[in-house]
This record gives structure tokens, C-alpha cells and sequence, in this order.
């Protein structure tokens, strides 16, 4: 498929922010030169949005927009999508990808929230807290230090020592825990922390267990009934990643067996898409167990440093061609480009591509002042600083190369 080639001043660039984005990254925008945003504080259904994205160059979301090709199809103009979230399974990156679109998130903007959400789990848990503060407002008085321990001295084990685990690790241990870990991939520890060589082993040797990785084929269901049954007899299990990595009736069976003491769970298989849709788990009424309705990034600080990121990264693409950050795209960082155009080619991953390129340009008899390449298995993108008054006329030969997705030049 190829597009036509967008060479729009700044301020006929528009961007569609919805899902009530922080202000902190609109403000960005703004400074950078873009004054036509659009802000919607909720996610428009499809058909709305199928029209509202027809004409826009960047759109902003969250969790709750989908876009699907159909509607990728319908954003003709479409340059960039920025997720301004940690997750990007809302958007079919394949499909952005063959229409020449990267997109954008923040991965790791939220890591401290995420990290204190769950070390408040942990004392809330091993204190007991739930139970007694459930039967505090059923008017039961449950002082007891039945079944009410320290966290000093207990062992926290970390199913994904990635940016949040590792970091709560070290949060644990200034409280006195002992911290074990276990990831497919080898990671050095941090402080005190311990590697362990399986995940079972983890289970089996942890009070508390906190769950820290992606949602993929391999831990989907990863803490099943098999899984809960290695955990220590009174232990408890915390899951602040992803909803599908938890057999939820598994744990709720394991619950009500009094074979695990509590559980913390912020993220489910299922979860209501709109404060007006009702919740429904396994979970709901037990009294151990602590429900948060997917809050583990939701702070100010989180949401202020989300914003300021994605909208920083969707700037510089749109001011100088870098798509670091990019999930679904060659990434390529870039200086800023001081006299000669920068033309921006995304194309199939074809043999002779670059050849073609190259041809266009030197048979215009125009120079290279500088070339970047890099590309995926699919798509290619190649980044080239030219010297030529005529970049409209260049830019038109290249679209005419078969394999093109998309043609781009920067003022």
C-alpha cells in the first residue's frame, strides 16, 4: 500500500487526544509548536471514532480505545499513535506497522507506582488488614495476632525481576525482607536479592509472592492450580502485571481452602470497561483478599510522567523522523537535521529497496548528506538528509518506488 506523503507546516498537523490525557503531556505538544489538538475525555465508540481519526496525524489513547485495522484503515493521514499507558495489546501493531505508523508508549513510567502499590500489599497482607478491616465494617472486633505477622525477616519472592520487580525488590529490603527472584532471563541481582533457577522454586520457598511479567503465550495461566499448590501453606500472592497470567478460580479455591492466607490482585482475565459496568470475580466477598480496580500506575506521578514521555517521543518523530521507543517499528535515534531536508521512506522489507532509493536520488544528481538505515523483517526505514530545494518533486519519485508504504519530508 502506498500513501501519499504528508509535508504539512506545524500548524496543520492535528492531534486527536482522547481518554483525558494529563495536561502535562498536551502542554508539551503545544511547546514544541503544535496548536491543533483535539481532547476527548472519553474513548468514542467505534463508528465515532472510525470518522474522528479520518483526518488526524497523531492520535493519542489509553487502554480503553481498540484500534483495529479496520479503523487503521480509515486514518488515511494517520503518522503516529501514541499509547499513553504501559501496554500497547489495544492497538494491532502489525497491521500500524504495514501502514508505515509507529507507535509509541511509556513502558516504564509507572515502575515506582506499580513497586509502592505492592509493598503496601505485602504489610496489609501479612498484618492481616483485609480481614479485619472487612469485619470492622460489619461491626466485629477481631483484635487478635492470630495470623498477623512482621514482614522483617519474611521472604518476598519476584516472578519478573524486570524495572518493577527489581525495584521492588529493593523497596522490600529496606523493610527487612529477604528477596528471592526468578526470570527466563538472566538478570543480576540488585542489593541482596537472590536468583532462583525455576519459578517452582520461588513458589515453593516464598511468604509472599508478587507477580511482575508480560502478558504472552508462556504465562498465561502460569500460576494455575498446579502452581498455587507449591506455595507455602499460609503464604500469600500478589498480581500486578496482567490479568491472564492467574488462574482466577484456581485461587479462589485455594483461598477458600485456607491453603493461601490472602491475596492482593489488581489486574483480571475480564475487567469492566466503563465505571457503569459491573465487576464480577470469584474474588468478590472474600474477605482476604484485597481488589483494586487496575490502579498499580494510577498516581499523579505516574500519569505526569506517561504523559510527558509519549508526547516527547511523538514530537521528536514528527519534528526530526527518531522513532526510539517505537514497538512495532525500526528504531532509529536521529540528530536534528540543521539545513539539508530529511526525507523519511518506510517500505516493505524487499531486496533491491535501498538500491531504488539511492537510484532516485542519484539520478536527480542530488547529494547525501547523511543516510540512516534500519529495518525489521516486514519494513524497512531509511532516513536521508539531502541536499535539494526540491523535496516535493523527490519525494513524489520515491512514492513511485513499488515497494513504498509511506514518503515523509521535514521542512
Amino acid at each position: 500500500m502506498t500513501t501519499r506523503h504528508h509535508s504539512l507546516a506545524k500548524n496543520k498537523i492535528k492531534f486527536l487526544m482522547l481518554e483525558g490525557i494529563h495536561a502535562q503531556g498536551l502542554d508539551e505538544i503545544r511547546r514544541s509548536g503544535y496548536q491543533w489538538i483535539v481532547t476527548e475525555a472519553q474513548a468514542p465508540p467505534p463508528e465515532q471514532l472510525a470518522e474522528m481519526i479520518e483526518d488526524v496525524h497523531f492520535l493519542g489513547i489509553r487502554s480503553r480505545t481498540q484500534l483495529s485495522a479496520e479503523l487503521l484503515d480509515r486514518a488515511r493521514k494517520l503518522t503516529a499513535i501514541g499509547c499513553f499507558c504501559i501496554g500497547t495489546d489495544q492497538v494491532d501493531l502489525t497491521e500500524a506497522r504495514r501502514r508505515g505508523i509507529p507507535v509509541f508508549n511509556a513502558p516504564y513510567a509507572n515502575t515506582r507506582s506499580v513497586a509502592e502499590l505492592v509493598l503496601a500489599e505485602i504489610i496489609l497482607l501479612m498484618r492481616g488488614i483485609p480481614a479485619r478491616n472487612a469485619g470492622a465494617h460489619r461491626g466485629q472486633w477481631l483484635k487478635s495476632a492470630r495470623g498477623s505477622h512482621e514482614v522483617r525477616g519474611k521472604t518476598l519472592g519476584i516472578l519478573g525481576y524486570g524495572h518493577i520487580g527489581s525495584q521492588l525488590g529493593i523497596l522490600a529490603e529496606g523493610l527487612g525482607m529477604r528477596v528471592i527472584y526468578f526470570d527466563i532471563t538472566a538478570k543480576l541481582p540488585l542489593g541482596n536479592a537472590e536468583p532462583r533457577t525455576s519459578m517452582e522454586q520461588v513458589l515453593e520457598q516464598a511468604d509472599v509472592v508478587s507477580i511482575h511479567v508480560p502478558d504472552t503465550a508462556r504465562t498465561r495461566n502460569m500460576i494455575d492450580e498446579q502452581a498455587l499448590a507449591r506455595m507455602q501453606p499460609g503464604a500469600h500472592l500478589i498480581n500486578a502485571a496482567r490479568g491472564r497470567i492467574v488462574d482466577i478460580p484456581a485461587l479462589a479455591a485455594a483461598l477458600r481452602d485456607g491453603r493461601l492466607a490472602g491475596a492482593a490482585i489488581d489486574v483480571f482475565p475480564a475487567e469492566p470497561k466503563g465505571g457503569d459496568e459491573v465487576f464480577e470475580s470469584e474474588l468478590r466477598g472474600m474477605d482476604n483478599v484485597l481488589l483494586t480496580p487496575h490502579i498499580g500506575g494510577s498516581t499523579q506521578e505516574a500519569q505526569q510522567n506517561i504523559a510527558l514521555d509519549v508526547a516527547v517521543k511523538l514530537v521528536r518523530y514528527s519534528d526530526n523522523g527518531s522513532t526510539m521507543g517505537a514497538v512495532n517499528f525500526p528504531e532509529v535515534s536521529l540528530p536534528d537535521h540543521a539545513s539539508a531536508r530529511r526525507i523519511m521512506h518506510i517500505h516493505r522489507n524487499e531486496p533491491g529497496v535501498l538500491q531504488a532509493v539511492n537510484g532516485v536520488i542519484s539520478g536527480a544528481s542530488i547529494n547525501i548528506a547523511a543516510q540512516y538505515l534500519q529495518t525489521l523483517p516486514d519494513v524497512g526505514y531509511v532516513v536521508m538528509d539531502l541536499e535539494t530545494d526540491d523535496a516535493p518533486a523527490l519525494v513524489r519519485e520515491l512514492d513511485r518506488i513499488p515497494a513504498t508504504i509511506r514518503t515523509r519530508f521535514l521542512y
